[in-house]
């Protein structure tokens, strides 16, 4: 037998004694009270990095750029994964989760600025990226390294799915979206994985935001504002 297949079968034992009963709530129904879209990273703990342990809390998607768009015949539109819980479960609220060191952003960058080769399936993400990030490359102060380039474009990515969420009559005016950068890199303050607010409903200036929400004052950081 594969050992990485034993292995996981061993930790899901260990997973199936601890929460079987947390389950006795939410067998026949779901009601979270997020929905998270984290980008499609192994260093991204989707639901370990809000402590969360308890199913039917958070209704958590992935992919890789954390995007909310999804293509059609008729254009693009929020994504079916975003706006199930939206219509579906009663959920109301949306994290948008960037990352510092995203592959992707790093990937779309590439493509904007050199032109790369990929994968069809890896190609179609990132031609859903490169429209909504190619003004933010051409804005890049000229004094960045690549690393925070890269960071800065993390944050101007949550922006741009915010904004997709915000503009989109798919999404009520009701639903609060939150734009969010989690951080295993020491380029914020604070510790390794923690997450930084940078965009609450479209306010991305942090004196505004700390002003608004002083109760979180201490978590909203931004490395750019542009």
């Amino acid at each position: 037998m594969h050992p990485t297949l034993l292995e996981l079968l061993a930790r899901n034992s260990e997973h199936a004694a601890e929460i079987q009963s947390r389950f006795d709530d939410v067998q026949d129904s779901q009601h979270p009270d997020v929905v998270t879209v984290c980008c499609s990273d192994s260093r991204v703990l989707q639901d370990h990095m809000w402590g969360n342990d308890q199913p039917g809390h958070i209704f958590t998607c992935g992919n890789i750029g954390n995007r909310v768009v999804q293509r059609t015949e008729s254009g693009d539109v929020v994504s079916g994964d975003v706006l199930y819980p939206i219509e579906h479960t009663g959920t109301d609220t949306i994290v948008i989760v960037g990352h510092t060191g995203c592959g992707a952003v790093t990937a779309t960058y590439d493509d904007l600025t050199d032109g790369i080769s990929e994968p069809d399936g890896i190609e179609h993400c990132l031609d859903l990226l490169k429209p909504r990030l190619e003004s933010g490359v051409e804005s890049l102060p000229a004094n960045l390294n690549r690393t925070e380039a890269i960071n800065r474009l993390v944050e101007y990515n949550v922006d741009r799915q915010v904004e997709f969420l915000i503009e989109s009559d798919e999404i009520p005016t009701d639903v609060d979206v939150i734009g969010v950068v989690y951080d295993f890199q020491d380029v914020y303050s604070g510790s390794r994985g923690e997450v930084h607010v940078i965009n609450l409903n479209g306010e991305t200036a942090v004196e505004a935001l700390r002003e608004a929400h002083p109760d979180i004052a201490s978590r909203i950081e931004r490395l750019w504002e542009y």
